[in-house]
């Protein structure tokens, strides 16, 4: 059953004003049992994907979404996103996309993010990104 066309766009818009109290209300975005993957995590349920945030929100300094891409077709969605976050006071930025499927009552039952941990992370920080840089180099096509 498709969801409601304004199940993506509701999602995206609570990613774009995400705060740690806002995680309160992750339970009309997603279902009870829900299942969330990114690089890092594979969780299910509302408990363990909120941990997920309050994490992020403990661990970086002023996260945000700002969603740039949309994709709807039935009860699917494709988001694609830009991540903001501080960390030890440096800027940094990943870009990535997030697969979601969503249940009858247009909730998400399934969470999955895309994003090259290696580039858009791992690079851009002290000692381990002159490491992935070179590596990167030697293993390229072009070097």
């Amino acid at each position: 059953m498709p969801a409601n066309p304004s199940s993506a766009r509701r999602l995206a818009d609570f990613y774009a004003t995400l705060t740690p109290a806002s995680l309160a209300t992750l339970d009309h975005y997603y279902a009870r049992d829900a299942r969330f993957k990114d690089p890092f995590n594979e969780v299910a349920g509302i408990d363990a994907i909120r941990r997920i945030f309050e994490h992020m929100f403990a661990t970086t300094e002023g996260p945000r979404f700002v969603v740039t891409e949309r994709i709807e077709q039935g009860d699917q969605a494709m988001l694609g996103w830009t991540f903001h976050f501080g960390l030890r006071g440096r800027a940094l930025t990943v870009r990535g996309v997030t697969h979601l499927r969503f249940d009858a009552a247009g909730r998400v039952e399934l969470h999955r993010d895309y994003w090259d941990a290696a580039e858009e992370l791992y690079e851009k920080l002290p000692l381990i990104g002159a490491l992935m840089r070179g590596l990167r180099r030697r293993l390229s096509a072009s070097a």
